[in-house]
């Protein structure tokens, strides 16, 4: 297969489908897609995997089907990691000014300082380190220190990590595939990259990524990162209440789901039905559209009331005035935005990835925004990876973590 310079891939490893998505990036700084595929995942559990060898054939083929639409050969990819392992803490970190001016070199130690001060158990793993504001001197709020005149610098992280194990069960799935993980990024932050505006950031929202096994959330107050949970339930459980409740298997109600599903009874329109299939040979029924509705209802609810508990505990309840955004598969039943309003009282967006060109029609869909995240991540990184790659240091540093994820225990 030809080569192309300048290939970026997000690799969205979810509980229900895997899907790859292969962009390239101008010159300009323009992202095209040009490449999707996507394959039904069957390894994973909540967003864990519990199945290497599953896991790594759905990773081949999705691979093999994007290469095959984008004619590029795929080596090295972005993917994400999620479960009900990650955990965030806040730190601080504090250096003295050298200079009396902030250069980079202070903001790189107060951001370590801030690091250091966090203890990680020998089963943690540290994944992001993201900067929430900096403080010189008196002025704190600052977001970009740059150049500012002082003699102190203090800068409050928020220091997102998870299980070792997890993430190496990650990078050794994609490895046994053939493949390099460039890096491992947090699965609502890639989302948000691809569905939020700044302007969303500033005035505050909540990101809720619907997946099959997941609901990832973020939540961004003052144009930077605040929170981040990962809830243990997601579209699957929505289709198991279906099989129950209509007496038919979960096959058949994944796709009356995607086809026929609705998160409100009152949406339901007057006399609307749907065939719903039979266990073994017994003959197809004809049930309302509304008897589907209030199976689904109940746990759309649940769902929204579950992120409604996690913003009321993390302290962010009134504040978000640019309302939720949700997206992910799950978040494209009708009805879902509706569901979101009437029980977090915000007002609700579905959120669609944007940022990128291409094949719009394919990604540019609520089931593609973490593999469209990863990407747009890796490329509002990639300033800071090539400055600090060309003496080594970042991409060493990257690589270097991959490589101990996966050799500290084996």
């Amino acid at each position: 297969m030809a080569r192309r310079d300048h290939i970026v891939v997000g690799l969205d490893i979810g509980t229900t489908k895997i899907c790859a998505i292969v962009a390239e990036v101008t010159e300009e700084g323009t992202v095209n897609i040009i490449g999707v595929g996507s394959n039904p995942s069957r390894g994973l559990r909540k967003g864990v995997v519990v199945d290497i060898e599953s896991t790594v054939e759905s990773v081949k083929k999705a691979v093999e089907e994007a290469e095959l639409m984008a004619a590029v050969q795929i080596e090295s990819v972005y993917t994400g990691i999620a479960g009900s392992h990650i955990t965030g803490v806040h730190s601080r970190g504090v250096v003295a000014l050298k200079k009396q001016e902030v250069t980079r070199a202070d903001i790189d130690r107060a951001i370590e300082s801030a690091r250091s001060m966090a203890v990680l158990g020998p089963d943690r793993r540290l994944l992001h380190v993201i900067p929430r504001e900096f403080m010189v001197d008196d002025q704190d709020g600052v977001r970009e220190p740059l150049g500012m005149s002082g003699s102190r610098l203090e800068v409050d992280v928020q220091i997102i990590t998870g299980a070792v194990t997890s993430a190496q069960n990650i990078v050794k799935c994609v490895n046994r595939a053939g493949l390099d993980v460039v890096d491992i990024v947090l699965q609502p932050l890639a989302s948000s990259e691809a569905v939020l505006s700044q302007e969303e950031r500033e005035l505050g929202v909540v990101m809720v990524d619907l997946g099959g096994g997941t609901t990832d959330l973020a939540i961004f107050v003052d144009g930077s990162i605040r929170h981040t949970a990962i809830l243990p339930i997601g579209g699957q459980n929505v289709t198991k209440d279906i099989a129950i409740g209509l007496l038919t298997s979960q096959t058949e109600a994944e796709k009356i789901k995607i086809k026929h599903g609705i998160a409100r009874v009152d949406m339901v329109k007057d006399n609307e039905t749907l065939e719903v299939p039979s266990m073994g040979e017994r003959p197809a029924r004809t049930v309302s559209r509304r008897e589907l509705a209030e199976i689904i209802e109940p746990r759309a609810d649940e769902m929204f009331d579950l992120v409604r508990h996690e913003i009321t505990r993390a302290g962010y309840e009134g504040v978000l005035g640019a309302g939720v955004v949700i997206t992910g598969g799950t978040s494209m039943l009708e009805g879902m935005p509706d569901a979101a309003e009437r029980v977090l009282n915000l007002p609700a967006r579905r959120g669609v990835p944007h940022g990128v060109e291409g094949l719009r029609d394919i990604a540019g869909t609520p089931m593609h925004a973490t593999g469209v995240g990863l990407i747009l991540h890796a490329c509002h990184h990639s300033d800071e990876m090539d400055a600090a790659g060309r003496n080594g240091r970042r991409v060493g540093r990257v690589f270097g973590r991959m490589k101990e994820w996966m050799f500290e225990f084996f």
